[in-house]
């Protein structure tokens, strides 16, 4: 769903998002998932047109804005890939050796820019789904696929058929606890 929203803001309104981030896509009681807070988008031109602003949340911004270069629609589907690859892994991607707390601002910056981006673990996901995120996350924007290529990803393809439904889970949530006295 985020990718047909992303899809439909990128091709039909010509909008950058620019601040893809897992508090700004949410689930509604019917199971749909909603792209949210558009106060740092921007309108494009064209569908080659290209921006060179620094705004956004930093902690997901793609290497390519963060070195000020300029940047088009694929910025938000590195965004989009690290949100599912943090919803995947149970933590940010971008995380310091073991018991070291966290990265300093610049120590982030510095880790999208300089360092290879984050991958799915290949011994606990399945290889559609590692080389969906990596086609996601890939430092060179004309290597990374948009949304619309995405949209065909095999992982994607993978569960076209399948019937999922968000709404079941949520109303699940929406349950109240039997907690024991």
């Amino acid at each position: 769903q985020v990718l047909e929203g992303l899809l439909y803001l990128h091709h039909e309104r010509h909008v950058i998002h620019r601040d893809i981030k897992p508090s700004n896509l949410l689930v509604n009681h019917k199971g749909e998932v909603k792209i949210t807070d558009f106060g740092v988008s921007a309108v494009l031109a064209s569908s080659i047109g290209q921006r060179d602003t620094f705004v956004g949340t930093y902690n997901y911004m793609a290497p390519e804005r963060i070195s000020g270069s300029s940047y088009d629609y694929k910025s938000d589907v590195w965004s989009l890939g690290l949100v599912i690859l943090e919803c995947a892994i149970g933590r940010f991607p971008y995380t310091p050796p073991e018991g070291e707390g966290w990265l300093s601002f610049y120590e982030l910056l510095e880790a999208i820019v300089d360092q290879p981006p984050p991958s799915a673990p290949a011994d606990q996901f399945s290889p559609e789904f590692c080389s969906f995120i990596s086609s996601c996350i890939q430092k060179d924007p004309a290597e990374r696929m948009s949304a619309s290529e995405l949209l065909n990803h095999a992982f994607i393809k993978k569960f076209e058929d399948k019937d999922l439904d968000l709404r079941i889970l949520v109303e699940s949530l929406e349950q109240p606890m039997n907690v024991p006295e």
